[in-house]
């Protein structure tokens, strides 16, 4: 005699429940996109210097931007030296913005950043900060 084994074959397929999975992926991706920070880039890529004393700063702001080959870029413009106080002061009329980050190259000339921070103080701006990369 031959043993019996009784082998149940299921006509139903083993289905794997998806729902979860894409709410998860949901979750995540809300929240990638509640915590990214949106900051409005110069148009211009420069290599920033590092500094352990450098701090995140969050408030209305002109953004100048200076070069590794020295070019002065103000709101995705490139801009002469002579003119960065008149466009800072007409600024300062739309928004009244009394902030100026300076976003310079680490290999920018250094005359050319003091030239630039004395047109925005010459423009009434008295917060003025030079963008660093936080040293980790």
């Amino acid at each position: 005699m031959r043993p019996q084994h009784s082998h149940r074959q299921s006509n139903s397929a083993v289905n794997i429940n998806l729902t979860p999975m894409i709410d998860m992926v949901f979750i995540l991706l809300i929240f990638f996109i509640a915590t990214t920070s949106f900051t409005k880039e110069s148009g211009v890529e420069v290599s920033r210097p590092s500094a352990k004393t450098a701090i995140s700063k969050e408030q209305e702001h002109i953004t100048i931007t200076i070069s590794s080959n020295n070019e002065i870029w103000l709101n995705q413009k490139q801009i002469d030296i002579r003119s960065v106080r008149t466009f800072i002061e007409h600024g300062q009329g739309e928004k009244q913005i009394n902030s100026v980050v300076i976003v310079a190259d680490k290999n920018a000339k250094t005359g050319v950043v003091i030239e630039v921070l004395d047109q925005a103080r010459l423009a009434g701006i008295s917060d003025i900060s030079i963008a660093a990369n936080q040293k980790q």
